[in-house]
């Protein structure tokens, strides 16, 4: 499955971004550009910043600040990923090896500084304080969610309320200001700027419940997602929240020994927990309820071109299963 062709409506404001991410990461300092230029040349889907673009356009918006808004939302995203990859002490993401496992975890940690430093440059160049209180709200509920995350590691016990808290603060919360933010440009009401938010952390926990799907096996996976990896970073997530749920405490004991060791080697017999009790069922079925939830949020805005894609974007969300 291929991303790309929901974003044609805005593939013009795409070319601009990535121009101009391109721009504004140069640094006089040589391995922020060496590792920067490493970065963007892995790829990655450019859904967040296709967001910004998408909602404002959606929204009504005619100008050409949401490109600027673009670049700092995929900054802080990437600076999140290059923080995650050294926490995680991953060496592959998208299939190629990671910035920490290339030129150590120093160089990866500075550079995310960077550029975290870098998009709140560009937030004044906008001169809104409504612009920045929500990016940095956002900023702030990223780095709580990560925290949450640590302090949920290795947890067997981990509830689905505080794994769906985890999600809305680490992932749906940018998804939630990039929508936001596409409205606000566009002069919308307080309530349609909200309701454009709604639709982003929706979208964000459909994409991010997928996500934690495809770890098992599940789905479509061109995506960089590595089986097992959830499991050998401790992250309890929500298929095996609803198999340890539904599976007899005896039976359930060494899945949550692997659990607290982060056993890659009990992936097999997880994997088998799943799917006996039905887990993948019931974990699409919450990514379909936050996308159907996503969806009825652009309620308030007219039909075109913009919305439809951001329709699509959310079927889309919950297609990528077997």
């Amino acid at each position: 499955m291929n991303i790309q062709p929901l974003f044609q409506p805005v593939e013009d404001d795409m070319r601009a971004v990535d121009a101009l991410i391109r721009k504004r990461l140069s640094s006089d300092v040589v391995l922020i550009n060496t590792l920067g230029e490493y970065i963007i040349a892995s790829g990655g889907k450019r859904i967040r910043p296709a967001l910004v673009v998408l909602a404002a356009r959606a929204a009504g918006y005619e100008g050409s600040a949401h490109h600027l808004l673009a670049v700092i939302i995929e900054f802080i995203h990437t600076a999140t990923l290059l923080h995650d990859d050294v926490v995680d002490e991953s060496t592959l993401r998208r299939g190629r090896e990671t910035a920490n496992s290339v030129w150590g975890n120093d160089a990866s940690v500075l550079t995310g500084d960077f550029l975290y430093s870098r998009a709140f440059q560009l937030m004044v160049e906008l001169d809104s304080s409504e612009v920045m209180k929500v990016l940095a709200d956002a900023t702030n509920r990223i780095a709580e969610g990560e925290v949450m995350q640590l302090m949920h590691a290795h947890d067997p016990n981990l509830t689905e309320a505080n794994y769906l808290e985890v999600v809305d603060r680490k992932t749906a919360s940018l998804f939630a200001a990039g929508c936001r933010l596409g409205a606000l440009l566009a002069g919308r009401t307080p309530d349609e700027c909200a309701a454009m938010a709604d639709f982003g952390r929706h979208l964000g926990i459909a994409f991010q419940v997928v996500d934690d799907a495809l770890d098992y096996g599940h789905g479509d996976d061109s995506y960089g997602k590595n089986l097992g990896d959830d499991l050998s970073e401790g992250k309890t997530t929500l298929p095996l929240i609803c198999a340890l749920a539904r599976t007899p405490e005896a039976d359930a004991a060494p899945l949550r020994q692997a659990i607290r060791d982060a056993d890659l080697g009990a992936l097999d017999s997880i994997k088998k927990a799943i799917e006996s009790t039905d887990a993948m069922t019931y974990t699409f079925g919450r990514a379909d309820e936050a996308a159907n939830a996503a969806i009825d949020c652009l309620a308030p805005f007219e039909s075109t071109q913009f919305k439809d894609a951001l329709i699509s974007l959310a079927q889309f969300s919950v297609q990528r299963r077997s």
